[in-house]
């Protein structure tokens, strides 16, 4: 009886193990597709599928959302296109409290979705929540203005440390460069090595070089 329960346990656990990446990843796509989706409410009433065919369209609003990004980013590459984008900032910041919300948010997406931005472009080791222990961060960039005034001439970075297995949230904590460890690891692998608590750890570089010889020769 003892080992039937042992093997339902194991095979209980294979399963699991097959089963829960599937499962938890139809449900961020699901969470993705069902959030763009609702791009079709941008559409006026008649223009919509329960309108025109009386029934609706599942993932019709991700191809909308994926037209009206494709388009924006065509408009702004031409001369007029610009312009236009110019004159919509320059609402956007004049516009009371919603100019504070816009500044903000545009700051951040243009930081780290720049090609010359360095924002999560570094994995690194910083010391958290206190000396004695370490956890996998991302370098933001260093201290400016008046946060840089008051560290004084010492190196500083600033580090987004994610929270396990929620990466989305973290803390913003600003450091000394030498309590940092650089990681020789993407951002994509250290992001794995957060979300799955560490058991997911990539390979060491040594490791990595000592594969690729041995696939060469």
């Amino acid at each position: 009886m003892k080992h039937i329960k042992m093997t339902l346990r194991g095979y209980l656990a294979a399963g699991l193990l097959i089963w829960l990446p599937v499962a938890v990843t139809l449900w961020v796509l699901n969470l993705i597709i069902g959030t763009l989706d609702q791009t079709i409410n941008l559409l006026p009433r008649m223009w919509r599928p329960e309108s025109l065919f009386g029934f609706d369209i599942p993932g019709l609003g991700v191809v909308l959302a994926f037209a009206i990004l494709l388009g924006t980013g065509f408009m702004a590459a031409n001369v007029l296109g610009q312009k236009l984008l110019d004159l919509w900032n320059l609402i956007l910041t004049r516009t009371p409290v919603v100019s504070t919300i816009y500044n903000s948010v545009k700051q951040v997406s243009d930081t780290l979705l720049s090609d010359s931005g360095q924002a999560f472009r570094k994995a690194l080791l910083v010391r958290f929540p206190h000396q004695d222990a370490w956890t996998v961060a991302f370098q933001t960039g260093t201290p400016a203005g008046q946060v840089k005034q008051q560290l004084g001439e010492e190196d500083f970075v600033s580090v987004y440390v994610p929270t396990t297995p929620n990466p989305t949230s973290g803390y913003f904590i600003i450091v000394h460069k030498r309590d940092t460890r650089e990681l020789e690891m993407s951002v994509d692998e250290a992001l794995k090595y957060v979300i799955s608590m560490g058991v997911v750890a990539p390979p060491a570089p040594a490791d990595v070089r000592k594969q690729e010889s041995d696939e060469r020769n």
